[in-house]
């Protein structure tokens, strides 16, 4: 445990060349004395820019209850003010001890024994904030708990929040639910960082309605939602997985007239990047500016990324061309978004090419630089320059992980390099890391490529045993390669046996059924499985279309399969409505 007999001036930073021959005394874990270095409070601290800049300590320290009661701590944004949690001595041994200690009567025991002191409290703050940053929401419960609970501190609401969203990330809805009740009962008056808090947790815990209500709990105080809850909605939406969803609120957002701020259109540019419809992204990007509303670097890094994942390197180019002419420096998730692009449209050295420059710039690559760089020698079939970026990572201290050995994996796999690829698995496995059900889909994919079935199905058993669990796209593979190799009996097997491993045959699944009967010519038989997938609710897709037309083989066929496919294009509902 730790024990303070003082404080120290926590935030703020001292000159360099700045000594002083005063100390002080503080007890450590070991109750052994320790003399501690005390700073000297001047008035320097670090702006949201890097910048140095100066403040009048004593007018800030005079503020009731501590210079960051308050706030201090702003959801989605760390410190407000450009300050940022550079922790005191004694806030790092407070953090030392929070990440260590789990036992809650040993931390409260010795948390009982700081001062509860203005600085006491700042230094507290910069921990939460901190552990937040570092994701450890346990210590944070841990001390908020014991602010609210246990010491003389004012009850405070950003301490609330920083409880509301600790639970939140820990998909703990109902311990949220309590405490904001006990934030209302403790007379403090909740902020739009509350009501986005709350949001963001429900959608965590996948509870959609009790979001909305959230809605209602803010109309009900006479308040209307503001970017902030609204965006902490829609991220909370696309993390779900429910991008449908998130689209409405973007645009009952804009009927309600909220003001949609940078991050509003910087989640909605990401959104349609990832469902691979920059159009829409930059369509979107286009209105920001129209409505005066300026891009950060982030903007611009989601808008790379869209076009990067459809491998639009020229589009991706220009965009990066436009950051760099609005005054933003790229940084390390610009240049990998635009290597991306470069990997995604089958230009490998066009993506090394990027990667020399942000060296040459003085922005280190990191773990996810090395690993688009693998991936793109992988796609290109360069195996060998593959494997060698792999080694130069680990060469500079970089672990590679999962997806590293992953990307590695698919490019001797794309070679069908066999022995390479189980000798990937095993490095897998020694490094310490237990291969997932991605990886052993790609070795049954590798297997039936080769017409490998043995191998293939002892893969199979091994993952219906063991502790990795097949999914959809297993059987995806399997019914795939049975079917192209004329395996009806066991594709159908397969496919029959999916209800009653809880799992729901996708788009790809009868597609791929389809498949080995059109390659047959099996029309009578495709159009049957292609009605059981309708009445199954699953739609087609462009694949679908042309396994169709492919079992064709005369004019009527053909024009019967156009009939039916372009008369459910003109029922579909658009899936992502502009």
């Amino acid at each position: 445990m730790f024990v303070v007999g003082n404080t120290l001036n926590h935030l703020y930073i001292q000159p360099r060349s700045y000594k002083t021959s005063f100390k002080w005394m503080a007890k450590n874990s070991s109750s052994s004395d320790v003399a501690i270095e005390k700073w000297k409070r001047d008035g320097v601290y670090i702006d949201k820019r890097g910048k140095l800049r100066t403040f009048h300590h004593k007018k800030l320290s005079r503020k009731r209850c501590g210079s960051l009661r308050g706030q201090g701590w702003k959801y989605g944004s760390g410190f407000v003010d450009g300050v940022f949690p550079v922790l005191s001595p004694i806030a790092q041994q407070i953090l030392d001890f929070l990440q260590q200690e789990v036992d809650a009567d040993r931390v409260w025991g010795s948390l009982d024994n700081l001062s509860p002191s203005h600085s006491t409290w700042d230094d507290l703050i910069n921990v939460a904030v901190q552990l937040r940053l570092n994701k450890k929401w346990d210590p944070i419960v841990l001390l908020c708990e014991w602010i609210l609970q246990r010491s003389s501190f004012q009850l405070d609401v950003m301490c609330f929040n920083l409880l509301i969203d600790a639970y939140g990330q820990k998909s703990l809805y109902k311990k949220v639910e309590s405490t904001y009740l006990e934030l209302l009962e403790a007379r403090c008056i909740p902020t739009e960082d509350t009501y986005a808090l709350l949001v963001k947790a429900y959608c965590t815990a996948g509870l959609k309605q009790k979001a909305e209500a959230v809605f209602a709990e803010m109309r009900k105080y006479g308040l209307s939602p503001s970017a902030t809850v609204y965006n902490a909605y829609i991220d909370g939406l696309m993390k779900g997985g429910n991008s449908q969803k998130a689209i409405e609120v973007f645009q009952r957002m804009k009927r309600d007239g909220c003001q949609l701020n940078t991050e509003t259109y910087t989640l909605m540019i990401n959104l349609y990047g990832k469902a691979s419809k920059s159009y829409m992204a930059l369509k979107l990007f286009d209105e920001m500016r129209s409505q005066k509303c300026k891009p950060n670097i982030c903007t611009y890094t989601a808008l790379v990324n869209a076009f990067a994942r459809e491998g639009l390197c020229e589009k991706a180019e220009e965009i990066f061309e436009q950051l760099q002419e609005a005054g933003h420096e790229p940084d390390v998730y610009a240049y990998n978004a635009l290597m991306e692009a470069y990997s995604r449209a089958g230009y490998p050295y066009g993506a090394a090419e990027v990667f020399s420059l942000m060296q040459h710039m003085g922005c280190e690559p990191d773990r996810a630089s090395f690993n688009i760089m693998v991936d793109a020698y992988g796609r290109a079939g360069l195996y060998e320059d593959a494997e060698s970026v792999f080694e130069e990572m680990k060469k500079l201290g970089i672990t590679p992980t999962m997806k590293s050995h992953m990307l590695l994996l698919s490019a001797y796999s794309r070679v069908g390099n066999i022995a390479k690829c189980e000798n990937i698995v095993n490095q897998i496995q020694e490094s310490g890391l237990q291969p997932d059900t991605f990886v052993l889909n790609s070795m049954l994919n590798l297997y039936g490529k080769l017409g490998q079935f043995e191998n293939m199905e002892k893969v199979l058993v091994a993952m219906e045993k063991g502790p990795y669990e097949a999914d959809i796209s297993t059987y995806n593979i399997l019914i795939n390669v049975y079917g192209r190799a004329g395996y009806f009996n066991r594709m159908e097997e397969l496919f029959q046996s999916l209800p009653a491993k809880n799992l729901t045959p996708d788009v790809v699944t009868w597609t791929s059924r389809l498949g080995a009967y059109s390659r047959k010519k099996l029309y009578q038989r495709c159009l049957e499985i292609f009605e059981e997938m309708i009445d199954a609710g699953c739609y087609p897709d462009g694949g679908t279309a042309k396994v169709l037309l492919s079992a064709c083989s005369s004019e009527d066929q053909i024009e019967q399969v156009t009939t039916v496919i372009r008369t459910m294009h003109k029922d579909m509902k658009t899936v992502l409505p502009i």
